[in-house]
């Protein structure tokens, strides 16, 4: 039995104390705190900003969400609030998987802070939203037959998350040079052409890489590339 004294470390674990109020509810917090982690990313994210941005102190922050941890718990599941999957009955499964792949994508590129975090945002898989999230993933490939649905389920989401992470990261640091993809691309061709003109076959990667027309088409098709391939794979897991 978990003692009272050591309570466990998610805010989806306790009940919330104090009473919602018009003018700082938690509700009103966490929007606040997204707004803060999407223009400026975790590291610029505390409870004194957060309090200063919302004319309240830290100490009536914490009336409402005890940590920054649990903070962090709440802004994933707030976000998982907008990721859509189809219903179980659709008619393809695999478009209904590239929906929902490339629904949570673009929540991830709106919200670059969130891939990175998942796997130390707490007990946030908890969360209202997220649990809503799972389990309409989990009726799409439990409908479509899937032997072991969790563990496609799984590969999907682990794709998904590491492009969706190494893409946020580099539109991270396209909008910190304050230019344009394609500009920021163009400057950077020499120095990466440089780098991989010793490694013939990097070389010719980079080259195709730099000579794309349109930086968003080519991440664009990258990414659905590799999707159709975990696919091809699951697709094979199913029953004839």
């Amino acid at each position: 039995m978990t003692s009272p004294t050591n309570p466990i470390p998610s805010v989806w674990a306790r009940q919330q104390s104090a009473a919602e109020q018009p003018a700082l509810s938690r509700a009103s917090i966490v929007r606040e705190a997204i707004v803060m982690l999407d223009a400026d990313g975790i590291e610029a994210l505390s409870m004194r900003k957060l309090g200063a941005r919302l004319n309240a102190g830290a100490t009536s922050l914490y009336r409402h969400v005890a940590t920054k941890d649990e903070l962090m718990e709440l802004a994933v599941d707030e976000v998982f609030g907008e990721i859509s999957v189809p219903p179980a009955d659709s008619a393809d499964w695999r478009a209904a998987a590239i929906e929902a792949a490339g629904s949570f994508r673009a929540a991830a590129l709106r919200h670059p802070w969130l891939a990175s975090v998942l796997g130390q945002a707490g007990l946030a898989y908890l969360g209202p939203n997220l649990m809503a999230y799972s389990e309409r993933l989990a009726a799409l490939f439990t409908a479509v037959g899937f032997p072991e649905p969790n563990r496609a389920i799984e590969s999907l989401l682990a794709y998904v998350i590491g492009m969706s992470t190494t893409e946020a990261a580099w539109l991270t640091t396209v909008a910190r040079s304050g230019e344009t993809e394609a500009d920021f691309i163009a400057r950077l061709a020499p120095a990466a052409q440089q780098a991989a003109s010793d490694h013939a076959h990097l070389a010719d990667s980079y080259q195709e890489s730099l000579a794309a027309l349109d930086p968003v088409e080519s991440r664009d098709a990258k990414f659905a590339y590799g999707l159709d391939v975990i696919l091809d794979g699951l697709a094979l897991r199913l029953a004839p």
